[in-house]
């Protein structure tokens, strides 16, 4: 029976990773509203969704944690489709006093829906992250792999910004590829990964640029950040580029000191 069991779950695996594979292979469509796209991309694999990138999407329990939000604090998550990403608060999540779920793409968000479930201090929202706006400042604003995903990405970052507190924390965790010449202390890519990977995802609605990390430097300059590479399902040898940043929004902090680096 032990020899059996990791075979079959295998199999299982296989079997409902093919429909996600399959879709991935498709794209996204190219006519449409961003709202009709998402759906039409993400509702066929929504299913599986979180079990395929589980083993794609790192570094984002690495983010949650540096998130310093107090308790009883307000976190916001934009483009957080399933609501997967608020399981790595752990027992934080509870002590939180609310806690947003913003997204456009509606199967995704039935199943964030489903999982919060009887969670009082969370919403789900289906709604625009470039023009969201909660009814409080929050003291926490992250992105986890969407804002590749999101055409008009400056808009959103700057409606993140708006939307914390003086001395609130963004972050964000995306793929991406470096600049040919970065700035000092920043990884480079070879020319092959800097025009690899944004053909490869091209067809997915996914645009990794060098433009987003520079921006996110630019508007907190007081951020910790992080260069990774990950493994991809079912390409063994290959590894895609991953950043994870996380940055202090200018002005006192929770407890009323001036902000300090991340």
């Amino acid at each position: 029976m032990s020899r059996t069991w990791p075979r079959s779950v295998a199999l299982k695996t296989l079997a409902g990773d093919a429909g996600v594979l399959l879709a991935l292979l498709r794209g996204q469509p190219a006519e449409g509203t961003h709202a009709e796209r998402l759906a039409a991309f993400y509702g066929p694999q929504a299913g599986r969704y979180d079990d395929f990138r589980e083993r794609l999407l790192h570094g984002r329990a690495e983010l949650i944690e540096r998130l310093a939000v107090p308790e009883g604090g307000s976190v916001i998550e934009l483009g957080g489709g399933t609501g997967r990403n608020l399981l790595f608060f752990g027992d934080r999540l509870a002590r939180l006093g609310s806690v947003e779920v913003v997204d456009l793409c509606r199967p995704l968000l039935e199943r964030a829906r489903m999982r919060t479930a009887g969670m009082e201090n969370v919403r789900v929202v289906e709604a625009d992250a470039c023009s969201y706006r909660p009814r409080m400042p929050a003291d926490a604003v992250y992105f986890s792999y969407a804002l590749t995903m999101i055409p008009d990405w400056r808009a959103a970052i700057d409606n993140a910004l708006a939307m914390l507190k003086p001395g609130g924390m963004l972050g964000v965790v995306d793929f991406y590829v470096s600049d040919a010449d970065p700035p000092p202390g920043l990884v480079t890519h070879p020319r092959a990964t800097r025009a690899f990977w944004p053909w490869w995802f091209s067809r997915d609605g996914v645009r990794p640029s060098p433009d987003h990390l520079a921006l996110l430097r630019a508007r907190l300059p007081e951020h910790g950040l992080w260069e990774r590479r990950a493994p991809v399902p079912y390409l063994p040898l290959v590894r895609v580029p991953y950043y994870v940043f996380w940055g202090r929004k200018a002005g006192l902090g929770a407890a009323g000191q001036p902000c300090t680096s991340g």
